[in-house]
C-alpha cells in the first residue's frame, strides 16, 4: 500500500543528508575565516553608514523593496526526481498530505532567512523611528502571514504550464507585498490593511477556482527542483567532485574575441580548452563576474586605503579558489586523454588562464579605487594584487592541484 508520509520523510532525509555531505566541504577553514572578516567589516561599515543617516531618510521604502523580493520568490521545495514523472503521476489524488509537508518545509526554511534578512535591516528602520526595534516581532508575524499566502499563491500558479502566467503573477505579488510591506512599516491605517488582505484573498480565490479541474505540471514542478539542486551542486563542486553535477554550457559566440587569438598549435591546445571551458560555463564566468561586481562594489565604498588593498586581495582568493575545480572540469572525457600532448602544457596553460583571470580582475579592482582619486593607493593595490595572484597561482594552486 502507498505510504505518503513514508515517501516525504524519506525523500526530505535524503535530501537533508545530501545538502549537509557537501555543505561541510562548502564551509570549510578557509571559507569561514573569509565570512567572518566580509561580515565583521559589512558590519563595522553598515553602523557607520547609520550614523550618517538624517530622520527624513526614506528606510520605510528601502525596507519594502527588499523585504518584497524575499516575500515574493516562493518556492515550494518538491524534492522530486526525474523518475517521479512515470511512478508517481497516476498517485497524484495521494500526495496532498505529500505536498502539504513540503510547503511546511519550504515555509520553515524562507521564513528563517526573512527573519534574518529583517533582523539586518531592522537597525536602519529604528535609527529614523521612533519606534525602535519594539516593532521587530509584529512586523516579523505579520511578514510571515504574508509568506503564507505567497507560497499558496505559488503552488496554484503551478497548475499553468504557460511561462506569461507565471511571470505576470510574480509581477503582481511583488507589488502587492511591496505596497503591504511599506504601508506596515509606515504603520498606516488598519483599514487599508483590511483592504489589500481582501485583494491577496480574492487573488488566490481567483487562482484556487480556476485550477480545481487542473492537474500538476510534473514536468514543470520536476525541472525546477532539478534547476535548485543544480545551482547547489555548482556551488559545492567548486570545493569537491559532485558526481551528480550536470554541465551547463552556453554558446556565447560574442566573446570568441577573447579566445581567437589563441595560435593553433599543440602547445596551445589546453589553453583554448580551458578557455572555451570558462567563457561557455555558467558555473566560471558567473562566479567570477559575481566576484568582480561585489567585490568592486566593496572596494569603491570604503573609505581607508589598507581595507581597500586587503578586500582586493581576498576577492582575488575567493576566485582563484573557487576557479581551481577548472583544472578537473574534463577529467571524465575520455577523448580529453587521447590528446598528443604532454602533460607540462597542459599544467602551463592552466596556470597561464588563472593568472590571467586573476591579473584582469585585480586591474578591475584597481580602476574602481582610481575612479576615486586615490593614485597611491591603486598602484599598492595594483601590485598587490599581481604579487598575491603570482603566488596563488605558482605556489598554493600548484601544490592544491598535486593534492
Amino acid at each position: 500500500m502507498f505510504d505518503e508520509k513514508k515517501l516525504w520523510k524519506d525523500r526530505a532525509g535524503g535530501r537533508m543528508k545530501d545538502l549537509g555531505r557537501y555543505l561541510r566541504y562548502i564551509f570549510n577553514g578557509h571559507l569561514v575565516i573569509v565570512l567572518l572578516f566580509l561580515i565583521g567589516t559589512a558590519a563595522f561599515y553598515y553602523q557607520k553608514w547609520l550614523e550618517t543617516l538624517s530622520p527624513n531618510f526614506p528606510a520605510e521604502l528601502i525596507l519594502a523593496v527588499i523585504i518584497g523580493i524575499f516575500v515574493t520568490y516562493s518556492p515550494v521545495y518538491n524534492f522530486l526526481l526525474e523518475a517521479d514523472r512515470v511512478f508517481l503521476l497516476p498517485l497524484e489524488d495521494q500526495l496532498k498530505g505529500y505536498f502539504l509537508r513540503s510547503g511546511i518545509a519550504s515555509f520553515v526554511f524562507q521564513g528563517y532567512i526573512l527573519l534574518m534578512v529583517l533582523a539586518v535591516l531592522m537597525p536602519m528602520y529604528a535609527h529614523v523611528s521612533d519606534n525602535g526595534f519594539s516593532s521587530f516581532i509584529p512586523f516579523l508575524v505579520v511578514l510571515l502571514i504574508v509568506k503564507v499566502w505567497n507560497l499558496a499563491v505559488t503552488w496554484k500558479i503551478h497548475y499553468y504550464v504557460e511561462s506569461s502566467v507565471h511571470k505576470l503573477d510574480m509581477v503582481v505579488r511583488y507589488f502587492i507585498n511591496a505596497a503591504f510591506s511599506f504601508l506596515l512599516f509606515k504603520q498606516a491605517n488598519l483599514f487599508i490593511f483590511l483592504v489589500i488582505a481582501l485583494i491577496m484573498g480574492f487573488y488566490y480565490y481567483s487562482f484556487l477556482m480556476r485550477t480545481k479541474k487542473m492537474g500538476l505540471k510534473w514536468d514543470q514542478l520536476i525541472e525546477q527542483e532539478e534547476k535548485r539542486m543544480a545551482s547547489f551542486y555548482r556551488l559545492a563542486n567548486m570545493f569537491t567532485d559532485v558526481p551528480k553535477l550536470k554541465d551547463t554550457v552556453k554558446r556565447r559566440k560574442w566573446l570568441d574575441v577573447f579566445i581567437s587569438s589563441i595560435r593553433f598549435s599543440q602547445e596551445k591546445t589546453y589553453l583554448y580548452l580551458f578557455s572555451r571551458t570558462f567563457l561557455r560555463s555558467s558555473d566560471y564566468l558567473g562566479l567570477f563576474l559575481r566576484l568582480t561586481v561585489i567585490g568592486a562594489l566593496g572596494i569603491y565604498f570604503i573609505s581607508f586605503g589598507l581595507g581597500q588593498i586587503l578586500l582586493s586581495v581576498l576577492f582575488l582568493y575567493l576566485t582563484g579558489f573557487q576557479l581551481l575545480p577548472l583544472w578537473n572540469h574534463h577529467q571524465n572525457k575520455l577523448w580529453v586523454d587521447l590528446y598528443p600532448v604532454a602533460q607540462k602544457y597542459k599544467t602551463a596553460s592552466f596556470h597561464l588562464i588563472l593568472m590571467t583571470i586573476l591579473a584582469i580582475q585585480a586591474a578591475i579592482f584597481t580602476l574602481f579605487i582610481l575612479i576615486k582619486g586615490e593614485f597611491l593607493i591603486s598602484i599598492l593595490a595594483l601590485l598587490a594584487g599581481l604579487a598575491f595572484s603570482y603566488i596563488f597561482v605558482y605556489f598554493y594552486g600548484k601544490n592544491r592541484l598535486k593534492a
